[in-house]
């Protein structure tokens, strides 16, 4: 189980607990670190019908980035690094991969294992020691820089997507099809992995999930999909509140409760919303 933290925004520090929640057509629960072939990747492109349409996820990315970033620019982040002060050591990378948590060890193994000899390769004794830790030991001075090197390098920009893919999106997806909830509904699942994270707890997406569960039912039980979303986002609202750090909820409030009300259940364009008092815009 992953423990990670994530950055929300320039304006706002979050943490996230990111172990990711995926479910078989049978509803069973599944490990995220299950691998895909490339053929099972290539049948998922053809037979897309939500938010993992190519169009949809480019959205997704999107608004998330306005919510974490500041900005729509997602792709701007994988050059991303830096110790936010929240006790785990350095946070980088489009999804807040962190040195204390052991998810950017994770990636820079993975990144070893596709482009062995490269930048980073030689840090990996020093992740493993601070695993668990905020320490620098080992990483500094240089790291910093190094991964802004390796951030150039599309076999490491991959890496990064492939984990953000294993870890949060295709596991919100599979779990927002298996509720029976369209392309928004897996967006707010994603959203909610990428600030919380998949375990089962109160605060996390499986305890968001058992929350609004006792107020309404998805669509897959029989539930009408608007009731369950507001439930959902209701409970949502509910655990950002639990914590200082993600007490601001207009992620919520002035971007998906908007879209929702506008009944904009496959998330078509235009879109407007705001998040944290700044306004965005997809066409």
């Amino acid at each position: 189980m992953l423990n990670r933290p994530r950055r929300t925004s320039t304006k706002l520090a979050a943490i996230l607990i990111g172990f990711a929640v995926a479910a078989t057509p049978a509803y069973a629960m599944a490990s995220p670190f299950q691998p895909h072939s490339e053929a099972a990747s290539h049948v998922t492109k053809v037979t897309a019908t939500g938010l993992d349409d190519p169009a949809k996820k480019e959205i997704a990315m999107k608004i998330v980035s306005s919510a974490e970033n500041s900005s729509l620019d997602w792709k701007a982040q994988y050059k991303y690094i830096e110790d936010i002060d929240d006790g785990r050591g350095y946070t980088a990378g489009i999804i807040g991969f962190c040195s204390g948590t052991g998810d950017m060890l994770d990636l820079v193994e993975l990144y070893k294992t596709r482009k062995p000899g490269n930048v980073l390769e030689k840090y990996l004794p020093a992740l493993r020691n601070v695993d668990g830790s905020d320490s620098h030991s080992g990483l500094d001075p240089n790291y910093t820089r190094d991964w802004k090197t390796a951030a150039n390098d599309s076999v490491f920009k991959a890496a990064q997507d492939s984990e953000r893919d294993r870890v949060y999106f295709n596991p919100s997806v599979r779990q927002g099809k298996s509720d029976g909830v369209g392309v928004l509904g897996q967006f707010m699942y994603y959203d909610a992995i990428v600030m919380h994270g998949g375990g089962n707890d109160s605060t996390s997406f499986g305890g968001i999930r058992k929350r609004a569960l006792t107020k309404a039912k998805p669509p897959s039980q029989g539930g009408n999909e608007t009731t369950w979303l507001n439930a959902f986002l209701d409970a949502r609202v509910w655990a950002m509140k639990q914590e200082e750090a993600h007490s601001d909820t207009s992620r919520v409030d002035t971007a998906q409760r908007v879209f929702l009300r506008n009944g904009n259940l496959n998330l078509n364009t235009p879109l407007d919303w705001k998040v944290y008092g700044d306004s965005f815009h997809i066409s």
